[in-house]
């Protein structure tokens, strides 16, 4: 028990070693650890004034960890979990996502010359191949797959949302990449994460929820008394951030 907690505390130690050598490396820590230990006492050292008080801070920090994992993360239920992925979902805002293209010229000149194109019954993806910018829409029609909002740059952002399904725009949209000219190929309802893909952090949220519960409910039942007025309110505006 002794060396597998040795293991544990020094797995950091020891961690660019082959597997079949960590275990001997722990085994030859520990047993330095102790027979120092036991020379530390033989001399006097435990009884050393700052040892003691750092000693008791490490006791506190010890069983602090142990609460923690002991009476909140031990007591985490998967329905718990669950339940905050679902209240996370029910308070996420709904939101559509687009599927767009776009062709990126330098001049409006330019821009604009598409667009008459456009109107003339020209093939947007076929102008995108010929003329774009983008590295990436070359080969592809100035594809750029589905996003959603905040994904692309503000001006980009406020055009390609205002468009209908199958419209493009009838002005050149400019950025700081240079003029777009954007078509919408379809929009639909943005589907929120699968629970297996976000289930550690709804996990987190439920862990971090009750541990903030439980300090404010020991901290309201203790006497906490703090001299430095500046100190203070200094911790007091950091507890309500909590």
């Amino acid at each position: 028990a002794d060396l597998a907690l040795a293991e544990g505390e020094l797995s950091q130690q020891f961690a660019q070693m082959p597997p079949e050598q960590r275990r001997a490396a722990a085994l030859s820590a520990a047993i330095e650890i102790k027979v120092m230990a036991a020379q530390a006492v033989t001399t006097g050292l435990d009884k050393d004034p700052d040892f003691q008080r750092r000693m008791a801070f490490l006791q506190q920090r010890a069983l602090h960890g142990e609460m923690v994992e002991k009476d909140v993360v031990g007591k985490i239920t998967d329905a718990e979990v669950r339940a905050r992925y679902d209240q996370e979902i029910a308070n996420t805002p709904p939101a559509n996502e687009v599927h767009a293209r776009h062709i990126l010229v330098k001049t409006k000149e330019e821009a604009d010359a598409i667009i008459k194109q456009l109107d003339g019954g020209a093939d947007f993806q076929k102008l995108a191949n010929e003329h774009t910018s983008d590295p990436s829409g070359k080969t592809s029609g100035g594809d750029l797959g589905w996003f959603g909002p905040g994904q692309m740059v503000p001006e980009f952002d406020k055009a390609v949302f205002a468009l209908a399904v199958g419209k493009y725009t009838e002005q050149p949209v400019q950025s700081q990449f240079g003029w777009h000219v954007i078509q919408v190929e379809d929009k639909r309802a943005k589907q929120p994460p699968a629970f297996d893909q976000v289930k550690d952090q709804a996990r987190q949220a439920v862990i971090r929820d009750k541990y903030i519960a439980l300090v404010k409910s020991l901290r309201a039942q203790a006497k906490v008394e703090i001299a430095d007025e500046k100190l203070r309110k200094t911790v007091d505006a950091l507890e309500n951030t909590k």
